[in-house]
């Protein structure tokens, strides 16, 4: 005869000799009221400002640190050319010709030509402050013109270091963007990049 299991009853859980306070939920004017939510509306702030056109005055081209900074620097590139740029302010003057100096040289002895003269100056004469401000570089690599395009882009940038304002008139018409566009390397068989020998029928 086999023996059958007995079955114990299940013993009951023990219970807690303290009772368990609950929690109480927080009312909605308290959750209002409490400093997280302080912190997020102070950050946020309206969207129209970023996109509103500011008119320039006076105030904008005078630096804003002016003991801690004595000039405001950055980088330009185009092709293998790399110009470093540094911006002083100084008291506008009387003249069609801007206060920039290239490895030495005044840009209209290093830049021969009236078109790379305009190139050099292109972001100085969109904020029309050719007048205001004196600029410094020195420009390494590539030829002339991608020498001129690299200064462009260069004091473009460290317009937007000295007054963040100039930034959206400046990004407009492209000067910011550094030019990615470059020479197409020569490929095997060829005489340059796409150009293929002559063919001869004899």
């Amino acid at each position: 005869m086999v023996k059958e299991k007995e079955t114990k009853p299940k013993k009951s859980p023990a219970k807690l000799s303290t009772p368990v306070k609950k929690l109480a939920k927080p009312k909605k004017e308290e959750i209002l009221k409490s400093p997280k939510t302080e912190v997020i509306e102070s950050a946020v702030k309206p969207v129209k400002s970023v996109f509103e056109e500011k008119e320039l005055t006076d105030a904008d081209f005078e630096p804003k640190d002016k003991k801690n900074k004595r000039y405001y620097e950055a980088l330009g590139r185009r092709k293998r050319a790399v110009a470093r740029v540094r911006l002083l302010t100084i008291k506008p003057f009387e003249g069609d010709e801007g206060k920039i100096t290239v490895n030495g040289k005044p840009y209209t002895q290093y830049f021969t030509t009236m078109e790379l003269r305009q190139i050099a100056e292109a972001s100085l004469r969109r904020l029309k402050s050719l007048n205001r401000f004196e600029i410094v570089a020195k420009i390494k690599g590539g030829g002339v013109r991608a020498q001129a395009e690299a200064l462009r882009h260069g004091i473009a940038r460290v317009l937007v270091n000295f007054n963040a304002d100039f930034r959206k008139k400046l990004k407009k018409v492209g000067y910011l963007k550094r030019d990615p566009r470059e020479k197409e390397r020569k490929k095997f068989g060829l005489k340059k990049a796409r150009r293929a020998p002559q063919w001869a029928k004899r």
